[in-house]
């Protein structure tokens, strides 16, 4: 029996041996039989058999379009698309550029500092000053992130001198503690309004609604937030998180200046205001915040992302985030508020040069969410991949999440942060500025000559003029 064993093994290791010798030596014969195979039923197949119909019918429909119908017809449900990723190619603000200093005025030398912070809700008690003008936004824990991802957030906004958003899941008392200047987000939820969390903050938003899922709630199934997430925020063991579409039965404008009110007493001072995604009645919706008595505006451009939100929602819903910030800072101005009440911008943003456009239009800083994420996560995403989504390292049902390390991502999102600060202030030297307070849009122009004409600057064909800017 152990010799017929022993042949056996012999004879399959020798076949073995033999097809290893056979693919090293004849790769080419076989890959051109394979392609020459290949090639005669795809060249040879009627169109309506033919494995290359698909090719029309994706360019037709678009891969993304035929991935969501079909995850409608298996599963019959509302889809809820993570991380932004429209279907659509919102205007932005790539026609956008600087205009370099050359000939006079001069490039600032690359050794001179450039100032960069900003000071958010100049009309409070007590203003919130933040050395980059780059926060990071609301991406809640529960909600979205592991207890991991958001201490290294926490801790890598502290390092350089920004803020961090809460977002609307439970707080944790190892971020407040880790945190630096720390933005409470007050959302439609149960959780999250307890009068120590309103006198730890530095600043404090009031959600009323975002680029990616506009005004609209959300129900959280208890098995998304099993374990710590359930006690931090308050709920029972099978009980759902709820997200509410309003802060109070019928809801009017004077519940919400009267809850801005209580929360700037509430407090002590801190800047009090109001996120909301970009609509096409922007100039309403401003006047209305404005009503309310803010410190300061977040306006969410259409291409926001989240953790997860339908597609009709992310697609067809709201404005672009150019179109917002040009609209938002032309209305405060008109209302001469602009200077008294901080713009924040978000929305679609990635990369440096995004970021200095906005602040050039006129925000006063920008949160950073969905760029943040895969910085943060850096090659930690090869704990999922290839065979599970990148996201699943850091959300917090993600099957990965106990294997991210938070000193790591805490040392990548600083880096991240860091770079990106020190890109927009080498952007500052070129165009002769020692500080961000003297960036205009007479520092744009575009090639584009439609967006040149709506956000006001000149186009790039045409020479530049000063009284283009004159109102």
């Amino acid at each position: 029996m152990a010799n017929i064993l022993f042949y056996l093994t012999f004879a399959l290791m020798s076949l073995l041996f033999v097809i290893i010798l056979f693919m090293l030596i004849g790769w080419r014969w076989i890959m051109k039989r394979i392609v020459k195979m290949a090639g005669k039923i795809i060249l040879s197949d009627s169109y309506q058999e033919n494995i290359m119909e698909l090719l029309p019918g994706l360019r037709h429909m678009g891969i993304q379009n035929v991935l969501e119908n079909s995850l409608r017809a298996e599963t019959g449900t509302v889809l809820f698309r993570p991380l932004g990723g429209s279907a659509k190619k919102w205007p932005h603000l790539e026609p956008i550029t600087f205009i370099p200093a050359q000939t006079s005025p001069f490039p600032i030398d690359g050794v001179d500092e450039v100032d960069v912070t900003v000071t958010i809700g100049p009309m409070a008690k007590k203003p919130m000053k933040i050395e980059i003008p780059l926060m990071i936004s609301g991406m809640g824990f529960g909600i979205s992130l592991s207890e991991q991802a958001r201490l290294s957030l926490a801790k890598a906004a502290n390092k350089t001198g920004t803020a961090i958003n809460s977002g609307q899941g439970g707080i944790l008392p190892e971020e407040l503690n880790a945190a630096g200047k720390y933005i409470l987000q007050i959302a439609k939820t149960d959780w999250a309004k307890e009068d120590h969390l309103l006198k730890r903050a530095d600043m404090i938003e009031i959600k009323l609604g975002q680029g990616a899922l506009a005004g609209m709630g959300e129900k959280v199934p208890p098995q998304r937030l099993a374990g710590r997430a359930l006690e931090v925020m308050g709920l029972k063991e099978n009980e759902e998180a709820v997200i509410y579409e309003n802060f109070f039965e019928d809801q009017t404008l004077l519940d919400l200046k009267q809850l801005v009110d209580e929360l700037r007493v509430r407090s002590g001072g801190v800047p009090i205001g109001v996120k909301l995604g970009a609509g096409g009645k922007i100039e309403e919706d401003l006047d209305h915040l404005l009503y309310m008595g803010v410190d300061f505006i977040t306006i969410d451009g259409g291409q926001a992302g989240m953790h997860g939100a339908p597609p009709i929602l992310f697609d067809d819903f709201g404005i672009p985030t150019l179109h917002a910030v040009v609209r938002a800072v032309n209305h405060l101005e008109k209302r001469k508020m602009k200077g008294k009440i901080s713009l924040i911008v978000s929305g679609g943003m990635l990369v440096p040069g995004h970021f200095l456009k906005v602040l050039a239009l006129g925000a006063d800083a920008v949160y950073v969410g969905t760029a943040m994420l895969f910085a943060l996560a850096h090659d930690q995403v090869l704990n999922a991949l290839p065979f599970e989504p990148p996201t699943q390292a850091i959300w917090y049902d993600g099957k990965f999440k106990d294997q991210f390390k938070t000193d790591v991502g805490e040392k990548t999102a600083e880096k991240f942060l860091t770079a990106c600060t020190e890109e927009m202030k080498m952007a500052l030297r070129s165009m002769g500025k020692r500080s961000l307070k003297e960036l205009s849009k007479k520092d744009l122009v575009s090639y584009d000559e439609l967006t040149a004409r709506k956000v006001g600057i000149p186009f790039s064909f045409r020479p530049w003029e000063d009284k283009q800017f004159e109102n």
